[in-house]
């Protein structure tokens, strides 16, 4: 049965910059192709690329990673009825240990002073759970807890199998983009585990890239002009580079994970569209933040390559196996773009996974001129509208590709 893929290639420059670092304060970076190549991790990616969503999707679509999953819930039980404020914690707690099986106890560290000594109760490693989620076991809380908000009452209440049924499926539904694109694990309950949609590879430079320090000075404001030297020195560590990022979406697997449009006005397919189309924005717009205030680095991709299949995810970094030179005048933007002009066409048509009909090319300067003949021209609003009605037509019953 064909499947729906949505292959991202990106290509981005990079300027002096530390966009993901080591425990020792080192821009990442690994060996490929037998030369050290920069590197940032798909961790950071995925995080920038989850708060992206922020601003393009509403609250209710997205989810929380905490182990303050108590005082989430909390939060919710209280904003649901505000009489049951003071017992909100215990509710929130009694709870999740029945709809996650999962250990909740007081936080470990001891409590400096000042910190409040009464802090709710912590997961043992962060939880991920949807506004939606949290919302509907507020509601089983509160139902179960009887007209007083006892605790002993929901406790008596969740040891019923079919409330505590009630209780896991709230959980196990309703699923916010985040999750849905990204997965989820919960180790006490593998069952309420969530397949990631959603395969980020680590970014890395398609040339040999060298670590550079910067030797800084900060003067003392306050200094007389008779006191030399400098406040405070430090170094830090930078490297700059032509990144190649990719990422790949299993449309059908996010379709899954969200479940059907149920509202009458909106189509079956409408919730993975929408959450293809924000993560492609996303993607392709974010920027992991490391440094950002010492180095400035916002850039923009130079060229997005879109591609819809399916069959299987294919990465094209293999392009970039053997380093690209640096150009006679400088530079490897443009060198990069025609190795991967011909390595893509020679892939596709070696293994017969061209997608003539389905690409999409989204391109800046005539740097990356090379790339035009790949796939449809557009530009990125076009790039989002035209994604979107690929995808439900694949989606939809009946359609046809």
């Amino acid at each position: 049965m064909p499947r729906t893929i949505l292959d991202v290639h990106v290509l981005q420059v990079v300027p002096p910059s530390n966009l993901n670092r080591d425990d020792t304060g080192t821009p990442k970076s690994a060996y490929y192709g037998g030369v050290r190549r920069a590197r940032v991790s798909s961790q950071a990616w995925k995080r920038v690329t989850r708060k992206a969503f922020d601003d393009l999707l509403p609250p209710e679509e997205l989810g929380v990673r905490t182990k303050k999953v108590t005082e989430a819930l909390a939060e919710c039980i209280v904003a649901k009825d505000k009489s049951l404020e003071a017992v909100a914690v215990q509710l929130a707690t009694e709870t999740l240990k029945a709809a996650t099986g999962t250990k909740i106890d007081p936080p470990k560290r001891k409590p400096k002073d000042g910190d409040d000594v009464s802090a709710a109760p912590v997961s043992s490693y962060l939880m991920f759970l949807s506004r939606r989620q949290l919302d509907a076991l507020a509601d089983v809380a509160i139902e179960g807890s009887g007209s007083d908000g006892d605790v002993r009452t929901l406790t008596d209440h969740l040891k019923d199998k079919g409330n505590k049924a009630r209780a896991r499926q709230a959980v196990n539904s309703r699923h916010s983009v985040d999750i849905a694109l990204f997965g989820r694990m919960v180790a006490d309950s593998a069952d309420l585990n969530v397949e990631a949609a959603t395969q980020v590879a680590h970014a890395i430079s398609v040339h040999k890239s060298d670590i550079e320090s910067d030797y800084y000075t900060a003067v003392d404001d306050l200094s007389r002009e008779d006191e030399s030297g400098a406040g405070m020195i430090g170094t830090v560590d930078f490297n700059s580079a032509t990144l190649y990022r990719y990422a790949a979406v299993d449309v059908d697997e996010l379709q899954r994970n969200l479940g059907l449009g149920l509202r009458d006005e909106e189509g079956p397919s409408t919730p993975a569209e929408k959450a293809v189309v924000a993560f492609l924005e996303a993607f392709i717009t974010s920027l992991p933040t490391g440094k950002v205030n010492t180095f400035g680095n916002h850039t923009l991709p130079s060229a997005v390559i879109v591609k819809l299949r399916d069959r299987r995810p294919v990465s094209f970094v293999g392009a970039f196996e053997e380093p690209v030179p640096q150009a006679t005048g400088g530079g490897y933007l443009r060198e990069t773009c025609r190795r991967l002009a011909e390595y893509v066409p020679d892939l596709e048509t070696q293994y017969g996974i061209a997608t003539p009909d389905h690409t999409w090319v989204f391109r800046v300067g005539n740097e990356t001129e090379a790339l035009a003949p790949l796939g449809r021209p557009v530009s990125q609003d076009v790039l989002l509208r035209e994604v979107r009605a690929a995808v439900a037509q694949r989606l939809t019953p009946g359609a046809g590709a």
